[in-house]
Formats: C-alpha cells, sequence, structure tokens
C-alpha cells in the first residue's frame, strides 16, 4: 500500500486549480501522467526576468522590461473589411520617451478598462525597436501601480503543448508544491553533505524557482539531489527485481553439445568471436542453480538469432524445452526461418505460434508443447495466452523486449517452475542507459559483424536533388535490387505523414507501375504482411514505408535504402533503418534525404556517414540528444527519467546502483529507518510494483 503521507501527490490534476477537465487532459499529455505528482517533476527550461525597470530612453532592443507608463491614446484599427486582421495601438510614455502597445485580436471592452487614458500603469514584456519607434506586443503583464511591489521579479518558463496557457500550469505547478508533505530524508547523511545538497522539498522549491539562467542548468545541487533521488528509487528498483528473480527456485540447466555440434557444423559460416563469448557467458550462467536473467546486446545483423539458438539447444539436450518470443508477426516468421534448416539439421521439430493460427493447426501444436514432443517454439504474445502449456520449459528467449511489457516478460517465464530468460535487443544502449533500463541483467554485447558483411556507402543530399534518386533506383532495379524507401512518422500528425508516404508512393509508382509497395502503421497485420511478403518474394521491387520495418526485416536483396527526411530521425532510427540493407553479397548505399537542417541533424548526418558501430552511434545520440529522446524513448521502453538528465547525471548512476547494493546487503527488507524512508521514495517515483516484490518474495 502506498504511504497515506503521499496521497495528496496521487490525487488527479484536474483538482488542482485553473486546470479543471479540459486542461488536465492536456496537461496530462505534457507530462507524461495524470497525478498531481507529474507537475512536481516538470521542470522550468527558461526564466523571464521583469527585475530589469528603465526608463523608456534607456530600454534596449529585444530584452524584457517593467515599465511605468502614463496611457496617452487609444488607436483601434480603422473600421472596415479586414479590420480585424489589423492590430489595436495603445501610446503611453514616461518622461523620457513614447512606446505603443500593439494588440492583435483585441478586446476592446478589456483593453479600455485595463488601460484607462491619463492613468498610470506598469507594463511588462519585450521592448522592440523600429526606427525610432519603440513598440511592445501583447504585454505579458498590465497592472496598476501597487502591481510594482508584488510583481514577480523572476518568473519560471516551463515547456507547455498547444492550448494550455502559461499562467495556468505556473499556478498548478504552484498549487502542488503547496501539497507537498514533510517527507521522511532517504538519502545518506555523509553522502548529502559531501555533496552539498538540502533535503528533497527545499532541493524541489529551488528548482522551481530559478534566478538566473544558471540555475536552469542540471548541475546544480538542487537539481543534482532531484536526479540522484530518481536515479537511486530506479536503481533500488532494479535490484529488488533483480533479487526477487535470484530468489527464485532455479536449476542448474547443462547439456552434452551434441546438438550444438550438428548446428555448427551445418553453418555455412564460423561463428565470430563475440558470439563465441557470448555464447559461452549464456551457457555459465544457465550451469548456475539460479535463474538466468541476461541480456544479449547486439548491432543489427551481428548474429543474435544463432546464439540463442546455442541457449536454446542447451535446454534441449538437457531434456528441457525452449521457446523464442517476437513482438511483431514479421519477426517471428523471420527467426522461425532462421532456425528451421538449423534445427532440421540437428534432427528436431520447431513450431511456429502466432495470434494467425487458429483451430487444429493451433491444437496440433498445442498438444505438441504439452506433451513435450516440440522441443522448440518460436512466437509472438500468443505463447503467452492462458492455454498454452509446456512439458517443461527450461529457457524463455524474448526478442526485443523493450517492446513487451514486463508482465508479458513474465508471463512466457510463468509458464514454468523454473524457466532461465534470456532477453535480446539489436538496439544498441549506451553502457549508462544499459544501467536503467537493465540492471537488474547480466550483458552480452555482439560488437563485431559477421564475417562477410559489406560496409553500407553512406550518402547526405538535399530533398531538393530527390529525382536524382529516382534515377539511380531506375539502374539499381535493372541489376536485380530491391529498395527501400522510409517516410518519417510523426505521431501528433498521423494524417499528414501518411498523405508524405502516400503521394511519394505515387510519385514512384507513375515512374515503376506495379513495382511499388506501400507499408504503414494504421494497415492491419495481414494487409502489410502480404505487402512485405511481395517485396521479399516479387513483385514489389520498391517498398515505401514509414518506420513500420524499423525492426528486423531481412530481404538480403535490398541494397538500397532512401530515408526521407532523414533530420527527423534520431541517430538510432536511422542506424536501425540503414542496418536493413547490406544483408547480401552486393553492395548497398544508404541515401539520407535532408530538408532543414539544424546543428544537432548536421552532426547526426555526419555520425552516420563516419561510422557503423551502432554502440559508437548509441553514445553519440545520448550526447547529442539526452536521454529523454535517446531511441524515442517513448517506443523503446526504457525508463523516462523526469528529473535526472543522463547526458550530465550519468557519473552519479553508477553510485545510486553501488547505493542501492550496499542498502540491501545491510536492510535487504528495508526496515530500517532510512529502509522505510526509501520505501516512500520508490512509491514517490512510481516504482511501487518493486515494493511488492520485498512482499510476495
Amino acid at each position: 500500500m502506498r504511504p497515506s503521507i503521499l496521497n495528496p501527490l496521487f490525487t488527479d490534476l484536474s483538482r488542482l486549480p485553473g486546470l479543471g477537465p479540459r486542461l488536465s487532459k492536456l496537461a496530462a499529455k505534457l507530462l507524461g501522467g495524470d497525478k498531481v505528482a507529474d507537475v512536481l517533476w516538470h521542470l522550468p527550461v527558461g526564466i523571464i526576468d521583469r527585475r530589469f525597470k528603465p526608463k523608456l530612453a534607456e530600454a534596449p532592443d529585444q530584452r524584457i522590461a517593467t515599465l511605468t507608463l502614463r496611457v496617452l491614446a487609444h488607436h483601434p484599427p480603422p473600421p472596415g473589411k479586414g479590420a480585424h486582421k489589423r492590430p489595436y495601438r495603445v501610446v503611453c510614455a514616461d518622461e523620457t520617451g513614447r512606446i505603443t502597445l500593439v494588440f492583435f485580436h483585441a478586446h476592446t471592452d478589456h483593453l479600455a478598462s485595463a488601460l484607462p487614458v491619463d492613468s498610470v500603469r506598469v507594463v511588462s514584456g519585450k521592448v522592440e525597436h523600429y526606427g525610432a519607434e519603440l513598440q511592445m506586443a501583447h504585454p505579458d503583464h498590465i497592472g496598476p501601480l501597487e502591481d510594482l511591489d508584488k510583481l514577480a521579479a523572476v518568473e519560471p518558463v516551463y515547456p507547455l503543448t498547444a492550448g494550455l496557457p502559461p499562467k495556468t500550469l505556473r499556478k498548478a505547478v504552484q498549487a502542488a508544491q503547496e501539497r507537498l508533505p514533510k517527507l521522511p530524508e532517504w538519502e545518506d547523511g555523509p553522502w548529502k553533505a559531501r555533496n552539498g545538497w538540502t533535503g528533497f522539498e527545499e532541493a524541489l522549491k529551488t528548482a522551481h524557482a530559478p534566478e538566473s539562467e544558471a540555475d536552469l542548468f542540471a548541475l546544480t545541487p538542487a537539481r543534482t539531489r532531484l536526479a540522484y533521488d530518481e536515479m537511486l528509487a530506479n536503481q533500488l528498483a532494479l535490484a529488488l527485481v533483480r533479487r526477487s528473480m535470484k530468489k527464485l527456485a532455479g536449476r542448474s540447466i547443462a547439456g552434452n553439445g551434441a546438438l550444438r555440434r550438428k548446428v555448427k557444423e551445418a553453418l555455412p559460416f564460423e561463428l565470430t568471436g563475440a558470439q563465441t563469448r557470448s555464447v559461452s557467458e549464456i551457457l555459465a550462467d544457465m550451469m548456475e542453480p539460479s535463474r538466468m536473467l541476461r541480456l544479449l546486446q547486439g548491432d543489427v545483423g551481428s548474429g543474435k538469432t544463432v546464439v540463442a539458438l546455442f541457449a536454446m539447444l542447451n535446454a534441449v539436450e538437457a531434456g528441457a524445452q525452449a521457446a523464442m518470443m517476437a513482438p511483431t508477426e514479421i519477426l517471428a516468421r523471420q527467426h522461425f526461418a532462421t532456425l528451421l534448416p538449423l534445427a532440421e539439421a540437428a534432427g528436431l521439430s520447431i513450431a511456429l505460434l502466432t495470434g494467425r493460427d487458429k483451430g487444429k493447426a493451433r491444437q496440433t501444436i498445442l498438444d505438441g508443447l504439452a506433451s513435450g514432443e516440440i522441443p522448440l517454439v518460436v512466437g509472438t504474445h500468443a505463447l503467452i495466452e492462458e492455454d498454452v502449456g509446456f512439458n517443461d520449459l527450461a529457457l524463455a528467449v524474448i526478442d526485443e523486449q523493450h517492446r513487451f511489457g514486463v508482465h508479458q516478460r513474465l508471463g512466457l517465464s510463468g509458464k514454468s517452475k523454473a524457466c532461465d530468460v534470456l532477453v535480446m535487443t539489436a538496439t544498441p544502449i549506451p553502457r549508462t542507459l544499459t544501467l536503467t533500463a537493465y540492471g537488474d541483467m547480466d550483458v552480452s554485447r555482439l560488437d563485431e559483424k559477421p564475417p562477410g558483411r559489406k560496409p553500407v556507402d553512406t550518402r547526405a543530399m538535399p530533398l531538393s536533388r530527390a529525382s536524382e534518386v529516382t534515377a539511380a533506383i531506375t539502374r539499381a532495379l535493372t541489376q536485380g535490387a530491391k529498395v527501400y524507401w522510409v517516410c518519417p512518422l510523426v505521431e501528433e500528425s498521423e494524417k499528414i505523414d501518411l498523405k508524405a508516404a502516400e503521394e511519394r508512393f505515387q510519385d514512384l509508382e507513375q515512374h515503376f507501375p506495379g513495382h511499388v509497395g506501400l507499408v504503414h502503421g494504421r494497415m492491419k497485420g495481414p494487409e502489410k504482411d502480404r505487402v512485405m511478403s511481395q517485396f521479399a518474394e516479387g513483385p514489389v521491387n520498391i517498398l515505401v514505408a514509414t518506420t513500420v520495418i524499423e525492426v528486423g526485416v531481412n530481404v538480403p536483396e535490398a541494397t538500397v535504402m532512401v530515408i526521407e527526411h532523414a533530420e527527423r530521425f534520431g541517430l538510432a532510427q536511422l542506424h536501425q533503418l540503414r542496418g536493413r540493407v547490406g544483408r547480401g553479397e552486393r553492395a548497398s548505399v544508404c541515401l539520407l534525404l535532408y530538408g532543414a537542417l539544424t546543428e544537432t541533424a548536421k552532426a547526426r548526418l555526419k555520425i552516420m556517414r563516419e561510422t557503423e558501430d551502432g554502440f559508437v552511434i548509441a553514445e553519440e545520440d545520448l550526447r547529442l540528444r539526452g536521454a529523454g529522446e535517446l531511441l524515442g524513448t517513448r517506443q523503446s521502453g526504457l525508463p523516462e527519467f523526469k528529473m535526472a538528465d543522463l547526458a550530465h547525471h550519468a557519473d552519479l548512476l553508477a553510485a545510486a546502483r553501488d547505493d542501492a547494493k550496499l542498502i540491501l546487503e545491510r536492510d535487504p527488507e528495508l526496515e530500517s529507518e532510512r529502509g522505510q524512508a526509501l520505501r516512500t521514495l520508490l512509491y514517490l517515483f512510481a516504482r511501487d510494483a518493486q515494493v511488492a516484490t520485498l512482499r510476495s518474495g
């Protein structure tokens, strides 16, 4: 149960003044949560400094100033056609000069009462110089002279979303802070003193009340303290999960190597050093009596599926079964196609189970799994449905696990009394992020490409040269190549992007009639699969797609990847997409077509041209974009930090990990005074699922 002291922070956002039912929905989307606490984690990114109070003659251009003015005259726009498009002007002055206040779409009555002629008013906003004239468009504040002392000298500026007024959000943040209860201190005393940190409540209030630009920096004591609190909650939660996994009865799984030898002989290539090392690490883990929870990280095409197969064969050699679960049907079918000939070489039967399997065919697979006749199975979420049972499941392999919820990940391993878990991802993750997302796992990394993989020639060119690309595609098609053409997808404007993809499809269809296919996120699974198989086997040679092709599609004949508006993609995404080509014998090319380039986008495209190493790219992506955007966090299931910024706070993460380890060694059930305070911390940062493991453990 959540400690009752936290209840005020876990009521609905709509209870905060000014938000109400409509605006609270907008705020929840912006904040990534609908509770009062979510407002507290939304820190300012700028300031409006109203302390500067010059006379008009000294007011500099483009600077926010608070002015004391006498109102001289109102000039509404002249009546007639287009009057609503013209500004309403109010002329004011002080003893040193004049200024015009400019209002578009003005409410005349409101301005007449706010700025009566001949009254003295305090006005605050950005001063703009037009030759000798001064103007201020839509002042942020207009009020009587007595406002001068009350006017907030420095106002925090928060990230906003369309339709949510800044004033309303500031008011909500203020109200949320007033609800903050007096919480027990969970940080270690000497560590807190060494860093010069205040208490949590004071740090939070300081972070929301910056006095200067310097106070917005991630490394101020207040923000560092809050970042560490959040990281400690993350690391403690992962340590608790890991401990509860290790506590579960495991078993030693050690095969005799007979099946693995057969498969090794059937492979058309030698394993890389990284593959051999990873297989040894996994087999050593499986031999341990405790449960294995290991992450296999490898770049696109580094040979993860084969490594997983050796682990699966080890389980079968020991007389048990193994299952591999993938997030999409396309991916499951592809793994199955890779594993089928190798399983046959070892004399084993292997099944594929997806949501598409129905009736008799499905029942045959279920019977085979329940009896143990089918030792190996590949599938989608269909594997975790209630009626799927195993005779003796010893290993669950989960691919691209970040696309499954924790419950689904546990769902497969829960099909057995003592199941080892191997998780695979083709998303290279920087070492710091590996700690935050997979701190509960041991990690194996495949950091070599299989022999024979040719480098992909990567080039960047402006979108205006798209017609040249069409000519290049014509040449490639005559040589039997297949081409991907990817259009960006921005969730907010799915309709526009779908239109962009459809227009590109129609444009290419005119040049190459009957040879162009289109896939996008709104298509139903079977329809998508139909187009994909037409692309893999013909007649489709050009596939126009939004990023649904990102993970795991394997068409060795594809040698050209065109990415339209490459500047809109993150580095990791660009890298994933490029990994779709260069899978066969032929030289491949990746064309990055860009529109308007920011400095960050320029840096991204430069890195793409310079390296194909996914781990180097991941570290650079973290440096350029910060963790919030990295890998499109929302899709990747990495924990979203609200206060911590891994680009700045990475070194704190290792400290939080050590701290969490030490805490659980000394106080495994979190029962001491600090332990109880840490339970509050876990609930505060919504890591309470892990607190439950304390009780169930």
